[in-house]
C-alpha cells in the first residue's frame, strides 16, 4: 500500500473514530492497515485466518465490530454476491469497477468498462437525475471450468485456504 494512501486512510478511521467516541486500538488499525495492503475482496473469515497466521492476536469479535466502523465512514465496501457470506473490500482511493462472480467456483473478477461510465452519463442527462453510485454484478460461470472440469480459480482458493 502506498504510504500516502496509508497515513490517509489511519487518519481518516482515527477521525471517524474519535468524532463517534470510540478508542483507537492498535488491533483496529492492524485490521485497517491489512485491509489496504492484501487488497481483493475477502470476507471476515477468511481476515480472521490470514490475521491469525501472521501472528495478529484479533478476536472475530473485534474483525466484526472494525469492519462495522469501516463500513461507517466508507473505507470498506460491502458486497453481497448471491450467497450468505458477505465480501468486503477497500473503498478509499480505489476506482469504480464491476464484479464477474462465478456461481461455480465463486471467483470474483472486477472489470471496468468505460462504456458503462458512458450510460452513466446520458442517463443522467436524459433522466435530469444525479447518480452518486452504482454496482454491477454479472454472475455466471468461469468458460474453463464448464469445458474441461477444472479451474484455476477454484485452485487458487484451495491453496489460499490451507
Amino acid at each position: 500500500m502506498a504510504d500516502n494512501i496509508r497515513e490517509t486512510v489511519r487518519n481518516l478511521f482515527s477521525d471517524h473514530l474519535g468524532k463517534k467516541g470510540h478508542r483507537k486500538t492498535p488491533e483496529r488499525f492492524a485490521i485497517l492497515d491489512e485491509i489496504y495492503t492484501q487488497g481483493g475482496h475477502f470476507d471476515i473469515e477468511s481476515l480472521y485466518v490470514h490475521m491469525k497466521n501472521k501472528k495478529y492476536r484479533v478476536s472475530r469479535a473485534t474483525l466484526y465490530n472494525t469492519i462495522e466502523l469501516l463500513l461507517e465512514c466508507g473505507l470498506v465496501t460491502k458486497h453481497q454476491f448471491g450467497k450468505n457470506q458477505a465480501q468486503f473490500e477497500r473503498a478509499y482511493a480505489y476506482k469504480q469497477h464491476d464484479h464477474l462472480i462465478c456461481q461455480d467456483c465463486s471467483f470474483v473478477h472486477e472489470f471496468c468498462d468505460p462504456r458503462i461510465q458512458q450510460i452513466k452519463k446520458t442517463t443522467e442527462e436524459f433522466l435530469e437525475f444525479e447518480i452518486t453510485s452504482h454496482a454491477l454484478n454479472f454472475f455466471g460461470r468461469c468458460t474453463k471450468l464448464a469445458t474441461t472440469g477444472k479451474c484455476d480459480h477454484m485452485q487458487q482458493s484451495l491453496k489460499r485456504k490451507s
